[in-house]
């Protein structure tokens, strides 16, 4: 999966350089801005005595793109995302406000004259990181996966939607019950999927 995404991504690319090319257009910067909603479904492979486990990470957050455009046709950039989505997850009756946080590179086709915008993202990294629950507390780490998402362009206000898709392959165990552990665990997984809907404000520099 992650390689086929990566030649989306790299088609992308050479398609919208060649349209920009052959358009003889101009570029420049531009930053965007988002407010960000995400509904997730997790799971969680926790190592003996707990079992595998469903849940759920939902919540507000906020984002941002810096990057270049070429002819209003053409984007390629940064995204960083910064979240406090609430983690639930039921084999160990988690229930805890989380902070998550990702980025990695992003590149995009949008149609001026429709309004319409399509992109993707490859998350390079990040962390979901709940607040203790009980006497349990976990953090994720090492997210890796992909986003991808349609918008539409009014003004200077875009409406979209996306799915991501990530996994962390790290987690450490800060504590459980009275004990303070810090043990990190490269064998205990989350995958998390995930829609998002957001408003952005894409600003050329």
């Amino acid at each position: 999966m992650k390689k086929k995404f990566k030649t989306i991504l790299l088609g992308l690319a050479l398609s919208g350089a060649s349209t920009a090319v052959l358009a003889d257009s101009k570029g420049g910067l531009f930053i965007e801005p988002a407010l960000t909603y995400e509904l997730g479904t997790t799971t969680v492979n926790y190592p003996s005595p707990f079992s595998n486990s469903t849940g759920k990470a939902d919540g507000f957050g906020i984002g941002a793109r810096l990057g270049f455009h070429i002819d209003e046709a053409f984007f390629l950039g940064f995204d960083g995302r910064y979240a406090q989505p609430q983690f639930k997850d039921s084999s160990v009756s988690y229930d805890a406000k989380a902070v998550s946080t990702n980025w990695g590179p992003v590149v995009g086709l949008q149609m001026p004259n429709l309004g319409l915008r399509l992109w993707g993202s490859y998350v390079m990294g990040g962390t979901l990181d709940p607040e203790k629950s009980g006497s349990l507390d976990v953090s994720f780490q090492n997210a890796t996966g992909y986003r991808v998402g349609a918008g539409f362009h009014v003004a200077s206000v875009s409406l979209n939607v996306e799915y991501q898709q990530l996994k962390y392959s790290q987690a450490t165990l800060d504590q459980i019950g009275p004990f303070a552990s810090g043990s990190a665990f490269s064998n205990v997984n989350l995958d998390n999927k995930s829609w998002v809907a957001s408003i952005s404000f894409p600003v050329e520099l």
